[in-house]
């Protein structure tokens, strides 16, 4: 197996690692890391489940391999809350309107969701439809997600 030294930014704390040449970002979080908030779901970039912020966009971390994130940050959903613990405004926002059922699509979509929010964009119901249709979830028919996002939108905003 070919190793190779990646510099990397990861929830705000810079790490150096040797990764194999086909270790997926997925591996490196969970695996290197043992940060078990990003998902494996489909592991085919299908369902969003191990949505990733890169650089503040998001990414399926399960089709990103790790030496693409060499001089890169990276956010996890461990990295969302501040050094207190003290809730993000989308994480926050996903409590108040009870857009948690099983929690599987959680962290992938609280991460679109980031990426939506710090676009300082406002978007229509129907724009934000399209934006988190690469998350999948099974449990809540969206409402309630759809609810906090823009809940969380108008905070950002101020509106």
């Amino acid at each position: 197996m070919s190793q190779q030294m990646i510099h990397y930014v990861l929830n705000g704390v810079p790490f150096d690692n040797y990764v194999d040449a086909q270790c997926s970002l997925i591996e490196l979080i969970r695996d290197y890391h043992h940060l078990t908030g990003t998902k494996k779901g489909c592991e085919v970039g299908e369902c969003g489940a191990c949505t990733v912020l890169i650089d503040g966009k998001p990414y399926d971390s399960c089709i990103y391999l790790a030496l693409w994130a060499d001089g890169r940050k990276i956010t996890t959903v461990e990295g969302l809350a501040d050094a207190d613990g003290n809730l993000s405004r989308i994480q926050q926002a996903f409590v108040d309107e009870a857009a948690i059922q099983c929690g599987f699509c959680t962290p992938g979509m609280l991460l679109t969701a980031t990426s939506i929010l710090n676009s300082g964009r406002k978007y229509t119901r129907e724009e934000l439809r399209r934006e988190i249709s690469g998350n999948f979830c099974r449990c809540t028919g969206y409402e309630n997600i759809l609810n906090a996002i823009e809940k969380a939108m108008d905070q950002y905003s101020g509106v």
